[in-house]
């Protein structure tokens, strides 16, 4: 009921790109503050809040703005303005000069740190937090962590909620929270503490529940694959409350991210990814598969996805400038980097940029992320489900066990209203695997030796259990729209060995 629920908000949210989520999460939380300022309730004043907020947020998007061009790299402004209101909550608000100055300073940092500490094009550290690291260091001012109170807890619990589930990081937020609450209710009580008390404390007075939801799950520093994410974020949640003195230093949330973001980039270096489009090609469907030559060969897993940075976009834009599509070209295939996409009715700015590109046109992206891989086991049966656009990652899946050589015990269910207009079908039918179409009123004009249609109608568990006899022995995968996703779910998983998800918002 849980996973079926968060599935359904996350359907609601698919539609906002996790930038623009994050920026009015955060803006949502601004707002509460200054109320709370107004009415008395929080100890710092309006004008010294708004003091921090104007530094902070221009202060990061006009460093960031003058260092792209010293460095004629490109700039995300929606990417800066988050850093900033990141700092508003974790810097000292005041008017006092050596508030404002600190202020300038962690602005300062935060918006050099993406050009000058970054590798192959991605930045290392998060900026917030190396930001709020050197004005702690230098002496100039602290971390502050204001937004920790017991008066904001009750906004902060159901706004950082929204932010994971949109990110599709709810476990990894849990672990850092509950790693850093385990490690400070223990501490706590060491120093006289009840257990209660300080569980109470530890979500209500501290930042944790910020730090985890807003802090931790930043994409651009995690690493790709989960078990990866994983250790950063048991590690970064009880670093957070550790109290471990560092000679003149001494633990604290900022640098506890920062280890963090350095194991993250240790586990599995990135680098800045730049694309140059040498095809594009459109099905009668709407589909729109876009072939990029890669500067150099790009390193991912089957069924991961890929991050695309959009030229031409404003990054304000409705749904944002950055898109991620799962990856359609195999590992395999060395630098040749495909993608593919639906193009609907009205699409987003990006989607229309991207449909639009000539041929020659440059994209960057900015990593490639992702857990929807194959067992690694070719023995190990599998049923593949994909709505649509989902086909997606099961292709790369069938490219690289075709490129291997090796057979795959792999069934494909394709749910689709056409599909006769599937643009992938021709290279299905030279895959390995035996592929199963279910929708359209009729059936298709002609059926490969591999192929067979299952007739119009919805796609349930019940339904693929008679098209598989032997779906209990094997792992499902479903791939689609976050409602067909979390339709398919709960049927499947009484059904098959194990169940894996991948949901598709369209934008």
């Amino acid at each position: 009921m849980i996973r079926q629920s968060l599935s359904v908000v996350g359907a609601a949210l698919g539609r906002l790109p996790m930038y623009r989520v994050a920026s009015l999460a955060l803006g949502a939380l601004v707002v509460v503050s200054f109320a709370l300022s107004f009415a008395g309730v929080l100890y710092y004043t309006p004008a010294e809040l708004a003091a921090l907020l104007g530094i902070s947020v221009l202060g990061t998007v006009l460093v960031s703005r003058l260092a792209a061009l010293v460095w004629r790299a490109e700039t995300h402004d929606e990417s800066s303005l988050i850093t900033g209101l990141l700092l508003f909550f974790i810097l000292k608000p005041g008017v006092e000069p050596l508030d404002l100055a600190a202020a300038v300073l962690g602005a300062a940092v935060a918006g050099l740190s993406k050009f000058l500490l970054a590798w192959r094009g991605r930045h290392l550290f998060n900026p917030a937090a190396l930001g709020a690291f050197v004005v702690s260091a230098s002496g100039v001012g602290a971390g502050y962590w204001w937004i920790g109170s017991s008066d904001l807890v009750w906004f902060v619990v159901p706004i950082a909620a929204i932010v994971v589930i949109r990110l599709g990081q709810v476990l990894l937020a849990s672990l850092a929270a509950a790693a850093g609450l385990a490690v400070y209710t223990l501490s706590a009580v060491s120093w006289g503490s009840t257990a209660p008390q300080a569980l109470q404390t530890g979500i209500a007075s501290t930042a944790l529940v910020f730090f985890a939801a807003f802090m931790v799950t930043e994409p651009l520093t995690l690493p790709p694959r989960r078990g990866q994410r994983i250790a950063v974020a048991l590690v970064t949640g009880a670093l957070f409350a550790a109290p471990i003195p560092l000679g003149a230093l001494f633990m604290s949330p900022q640098l506890a991210l920062l280890i963090g973001n350095a194991l993250g980039f240790v586990l599995a270096r990135r680098r800045g990814i730049r694309l140059a489009l040498r095809e594009a090609r459109r099905g009668r469907d709407g589909t729109v598969e876009l072939r990029f030559a890669a500067q150099r060969p790009l390193r991912y897993r089957a069924g991961q996805a890929i991050e695309l940075h959009v030229p031409g976009v404003s990054p304000f834009a409705p749904r944002g400038q950055r898109r991620v599509f799962s990856l359609v070209s195999a590992p395999s295939d060395s630098r040749e980097v495909r993608v593919a996409f639906r193009l609907p009715a009205r699409p987003s700015a990006a989607k229309r940029a991207l449909a639009e590109l000539p041929v020659g046109a440059e994209v960057r992206a900015t990593g490639v992320w992702g857990d929807f891989a194959p067992p690694r086991d070719a023995r190990r049966g599998v049923v593949m489900v994909a709505g649509g656009i989902g086909l997606t990652p099961f292709l790369s899946w069938l490219r690289e066990a075709r490129s291997e050589g090796g057979e795959r015990d792999a069934v494909l269910v394709l749910a689709a209203s056409a599909p006769d207009a599937n643009p992938f079908r021709e290279e299905l039918a030279e895959l390995p695997a035996r592929v199963i179409l279910a929708g359209g009123e009729n059936a298709p004009a002609s059926l490969g030796p591999r192929e067979e249609w299952a007739g119009p109608g919805r796609i349930t568990g019940e339904r693929i259990a008679e098209l598989v006899p032997d779906l209990a022995q094997r792992d499902a995968f479903v791939s689609g729209p976050p409602r067909f996703v979390a339709e398919l779910r709960g049927g499947l998983r009484r059904r098959s060995r194990r169940v894996r998800t991948d949901a598709f918002a369209g934008y």
